[in-house]
């Protein structure tokens, strides 16, 4: 079984958030299976401007020619840049007209011509694949991979190897579908019959809708994708998949992710040794210039600055929290109204909150090593990895309970017994407060808080013992549908 993932982003190469997280790691532990795909995985993705490449770990060169639908239906010649990755093989698309921007996505919106951008990407892909005698999975990654789709079923006719070639789509996030108007449809050639007259071409629908299999990133949010609510306007389409949609939770690596071994904190520590963790903690408050000496309750934050990650709900339960003698450090960028309302606090009480507004990997690690618990109040969360990164920190989380939240944390007060961080049910100020103050409460028992974090430090969220097992298994079913077996 071979396999190429092609996708928008990859950590480290390119991110703005969960999707390179899960590209490049689930790439690496499909390499590390002994019953995984027979070679390392090839990941494509465009050479954006912003992706830097040491010139000693370029292990190839060539070039494909493409159909571009821009150059009036001529063939385009596409570079092709081959990168040693950790387990895997990077295969960069190199063509400055479409990749070599300031920004991935767009700077002030999206860029107008993205269909026709991650359409190039899929060309290319296909074109690099045939050149090598084909491949048996193409894994695409939310709706940048959805010209494959289209592409598949208009070339298969003429290039034998994606006639048997399964598709498999994971849905990162729903909120983003790809949609393109009619007047762009042309971005998108060569089409399956009958497209080249709709009104517009829901990139992710199309995707979903010619794919074997079609998985999100947890099974919560799997259920939650076929409701109204959660389904962004798809969820008659995921339910018409039956079986063949499920959900997969995402995991972290486990390596990289280890407090025993993290050279960005003050002081190493385990499940089995916590001492070193007063350190961190001294360390992160000093930073940020709270009182180290204050025992109060340091809750935690990190990520994008948006209303679907609850930030805007921390702001206004700030008030609350700071009454209860709650100290709150923020880090993330994003949404500018929300950012403001947290610099207006952070202002206003300095002794009380902080706020960070940047992306900062070693900061981000000081803040899961030091704040006493983490803060996650999503309105609805995919999967979600920061939960699993804070359990593994000894920082218990505080979530809303939707999606992979619902799959990673349970509540300390309602399992006794299991429970490794605190839950409330509904996306308000009031409810995040009360069980932010729960948190508190727990934390003044040092015995039952111990327990707490040794429960979350102990549980093993690798890709190598749940989700890339559960990936190989999907492709082989994939593989099965689409040939018949």
């Amino acid at each position: 079984m071979r396999v190429a993932f092609i996708a928008a982003e990859c950590e480290p190469w390119a991110k703005t958030g969960g999707l390179g997280d899960v590209v490049d790691a689930l790439a690496r532990a499909l390499g590390r299976l002994p019953d995984g795909p027979e070679a390392p995985v090839d990941v494509y993705l465009p050479r954006y401007r912003t992706v830097s490449v040491p010139e000693e770990r370029v292990v190839g060169r060539c070039s494909v020619t493409v159909f571009d639908p821009r150059a009036g239906g001529a063939a385009t010649e596409l570079g092709i840049v081959d990168v040693a990755a950790d387990g895997y093989r990077l295969r960069l698309i190199d063509h400055p007209p479409a990749f070599d921007r300031p920004a991935i996505y767009g700077e002030a919106g999206d860029y107008p011509d993205n269909p026709w951008r991650f359409n190039l990407l899929c060309l290319a892909a296909l074109a690099t694949i045939d050149a090598s005698g084909g491949i048996d999975v193409l894994h695409i990654h939310d709706w940048h991979g959805g010209p494959v789709g289209l592409q598949r079923d208009a070339l298969s006719p003429i290039v034998p190897w994606l006639a048997s070639a399964a598709l498999v789509l994971t849905c990162h996030n729903l909120a983003y579908h790809g949609v393109v108007p009619r007047e762009q449809i042309g971005d998108l050639g060569p089409l399956p019959p009958g497209v080249a007259g709709w009104d517009d071409v829901d990139l992710l629908h199309e995707g979903i809708r010619r794919s074997e299999m079609v998985n999100t990133v947890s099974p919560t949010f799997a259920k939650e994708a076929l409701t109204e609510a959660f389904g962004r306007a798809i969820q008659e389409l995921l339910t018409s998949k039956g079986d063949r949609f499920v959900g997969i939770l995402n995991g972290i690596d486990m390596a990289l992710w280890n407090p025993a071994a993290d050279d960005a904190i003050a002081a190493p520590y385990s499940a089995g040794d916590l001492s070193g963790r007063a350190a961190c903690r001294r360390d992160l408050l000093l930073r940020v210039g709270f009182d180290p000496l204050d025992e109060g309750l340091v809750v935690g934050m990190v990520g994008r600055l948006d209303p679907q990650k609850g930030f805007d709900l921390a702001a206004d339960a700030a008030p609350r929290l700071i009454e209860q003698g709650i100290r709150l450090v923020v880090q993330g960028s994003g949404d500018p109204a929300i950012a403001s309302r947290l610099a207006t606090l952070a202002a206003a009480r300095p002794d009380r909150v902080a706020f960070i507004e940047r992306f900062d990997r070693l900061m981000a690690r000081r803040i899961y090593a030091g704040a006493d618990a983490f803060l996650m109040p999503s309105r609805f969360e995919p999967s979600g990895q920061a939960q699993m990164i804070a359990l593994r920190y000894g920082a218990p989380p505080v979530v809303r309970l939707t999606g992979g939240l619902v799959d990673t944390v349970l509540d300390a007060d309602t399992e006794p017994v299991a429970g490794n961080g605190f839950a409330f049910p509904d996306p308000t100020p009031e409810a995040l407060a009360e069980a932010v103050g729960r948190a508190l409460r727990a934390r003044g028992d040092a015995r039952r808080w111990a327990a707490i974090q040794a429960r979350g430090m102990a549980q093993d969220w690798s890709w190598e013992s749940g989700p890339a097992p559960r990936y190989v298994d999907l492709y082989r079913r994939a593989i099965a549908l689409r040939r018949g077996l």
